[in-house]
């Protein structure tokens, strides 16, 4: 049987607040040799300062050189990681360990979150704030709306991941199988088709409402943009290049009215 998991000791808030603030810039020294490498160090480094020794000590160097290696995942899932790895070098878990379980979590990691923030929360945040705009927000509104929910959504995924990270440890993979990451891109995905069709015919119907002359540029440029999704076929995903265009009329609509 597997042994239940350990409790874990309470992170304590400074320090918490302190590795959270750091996950918001844990891309900022991201290179090509290893990439999040030195973000991952850079967030965990609070932590370590609790090891025997403090800042500065045998055990403090070692642990951040570890974490200051190759790391590859979600930056936003990044924080499930940053939360594992603290307890798990606080705890005093074996670096060889240590360093299998940064190797295994790279690949799970990158493609939840790819799958539940690119692929599903970002279009879905674009198309409601589309459908503000076409229901006759102003652009401020509009701005305001998708920042709001979707830095609102990000910054709740942060926290849940550290505090996930820290409970578990390196047993962190039942929290990656919960049905909310698994299932809600599916779900997120399936709303943002029906608030497309809703959306994209209300924001062209504002847009050329006030000019019917422009109904024929419009025309044109659904051929042209067709003519493109099918030759950028397979290395271009359709619904980018329309919010793209269709940021382009808000933009151009705008600079009319005014």
């Amino acid at each position: 049987m597997t042994p239940p998991p350990v409790l874990a000791p309470p992170l304590p808030l400074a320090i918490r607040l302190v590795i959270f603030s750091r996950l918001l810039a844990i891309q900022g020294s991201w290179n090509y040799e290893i990439l999040l490498g030195n973000g991952i160090g850079f967030c965990v480094e609070p932590a370590l300062r609790q090891l025997p020794g403090g800042k500065g000590g045998p055990a403090y160097r070692e642990a951040l050189a570890r974490e200051c290696r190759y790391f590859n995942a979600h930056p936003y899932m990044a924080a499930i990681a940053v939360g594992a790895l603290a307890r798990a070098e606080t705890d005093g878990v074996d670096p060889d360990r240590i360093e299998r379980f940064r190797t295994a979590c790279c690949g799970p990691l990158g493609s939840v979150g790819d799958r539940l923030v690119w692929a599903a929360w970002l279009p879905f945040c674009s198309l409601l704030a589309l459908a503000a705009f076409g229901f006759g927000g102003s652009p401020l509104l509009v701005i305001a709306l998708f920042l709001g929910i979707y830095n609102a959504g990000h910054l709740a995924l942060r926290v849940w991941g550290l505090r996930a990270g820290w409970q578990h440890g390196l047993r962190v993979a039942s929290a990656l199988g919960r049905p909310l990451l698994r299932q809600s891109p599916q779900y997120v995905t399936q709303v943002s088709a029906v608030l497309a069709g809703i959306a994209i015919p209300l924001a062209m119907d504002r847009i050329v409402g006030p000019g019917r002359g422009l109904f024929g540029v419009v025309v044109l440029g659904v051929a042209v943009g067709g003519w493109i999704i099918v030759r950028l076929h397979g290395r271009a995903e359709g619904w980018r290049i329309a919010l793209v265009a269709l940021a382009g009329f808000v933009l151009f609509s705008i600079s009319v009215s005014r």
